[in-house]
């Protein structure tokens, strides 16, 4: 079996137990493929939590969910050495950042000193305690999730944080067909007495995993096409060559880890398509989720209810397709 079909065979066993919400199930994909991490934002009860838990069933690797809390501690994260009277010493208890998948649950319900604890070990992939500095896993790869809802008691995480993310993703709620398999699969799951969903007949493994991510990178671009993928993250810093009105409404551009992180995301998206080559829908398919956390609106376009989206969707269509 190639990398593909495995691939896909994990797309379309998360796809039955996550019913509604192909867009979080590819993104999700598209994340571990591209070695990057998540930021999803929704209302309560849209599977956010459930769709990683299920991920990691059919993956080699071990998944922790934190839920973050206004009393969370950095140490909660990373861990803390622990003493020992028996002989005096102290070793070190590791956290929850030391498993493959980490569910960080409402991120912005947490303090600043925590948000930073988890946004270094996503850049650097280690963190460091007293003097020691240890490794985290080579499969790592965390999801965090916000509540658009709720703003009291909530610390929104800094414009320069969130470029860490690799992508950040809207869900919405699912459409009537949607729900109403929604309820036919929770039944059959109460019915049985499934506490969790099963697991899918074979686990990818992470030789596997990492392989893939290996011809995901040799995934043919054209350079006119990676020209094309740099104007656009170009134009979101200097869009007033393609209209005044663009350029009235930023404040501050996409940051060349945008750049990057669309590379990679395009690359992915066309590997999952069964495509050994990017087209430039690949690239505008990603575009939003890739930028849209790292573009700054001006308060005039917040005024006028320009949002983020929108002015994506105008680069898009303003910026020449080769």
């Amino acid at each position: 079996m190639s990398h593909q079909q495995a691939m896909q065979q994990l797309r379309d066993y998360v796809s039955q137990q996550i019913i509604g919400q192909s867009i979080l199930v590819d993104r999700l994909l598209i994340a571990l493929l591209a070695d990057g991490h998540l930021l999803v934002e929704g209302a309560p009860g849209l599977a956010k939590t459930r769709a990683i838990k299920v991920l990691s069933e059919g993956i080699e690797g071990d998944f922790h969910r934190v839920q973050f809390t206004p009393d969370l501690l950095p140490a909660d994260l990373t861990g803390t050495e622990i003493y020992r009277p028996q002989d005096g010493s102290f070793k070190f208890q590791q956290g929850p950042l030391f498993h493959n998948l980490i569910l960080s649950d409402e991120i912005n319900r947490a303090p600043a000193k925590v948000q930073s604890a988890l946004l270094e070990a996503m850049a650097e992939r280690q963190i460091t305690v007293g003097s020691v500095t240890y490794k985290l896993p080579d499969l790592f790869l965390v999801m965090a999730t916000q509540n658009p809802i709720e703003q009291e008691g909530t610390y929104p995480l800094p414009e320069a944080q969130l470029d860490r993310f690799l992508m950040h993703v809207f869900i919405d709620y699912p459409d009537a067909a949607s729900e109403k398999e929604i309820l036919h699969l929770t039944r059959k799951e109460a019915r049985e007495d499934l506490r969790e969903p099963a697991k899918p007949a074979t686990q990818i493994s992470q030789a596997d995993l990492f392989a893939a991510r290996k011809e995901v990178l040799d995934i043919h671009m054209a350079e006119n096409l990676e020209d094309y993928l740099l104007h656009l993250v170009l134009s979101s810093r200097n869009p007033g060559a393609y209209g005044a009105d663009l350029a009235e409404w930023l404040q501050y551009g996409a940051s060349p880890r945008a750049s990057m992180a669309l590379d990679r995301c395009a690359r992915a998206h066309a590997w999952l398509a069964g495509r050994d080559f990017v087209t430039p829908e690949d690239i505008q398919t990603m575009a939003h989720d890739v930028m849209r956390h790292r573009i700054i609106l001006s308060f005039e376009a917040e005024a006028e209810g320009i949002t983020t989206d929108k002015f994506i969707d105008e680069l898009i269509a303003r910026v020449a397709v080769p």
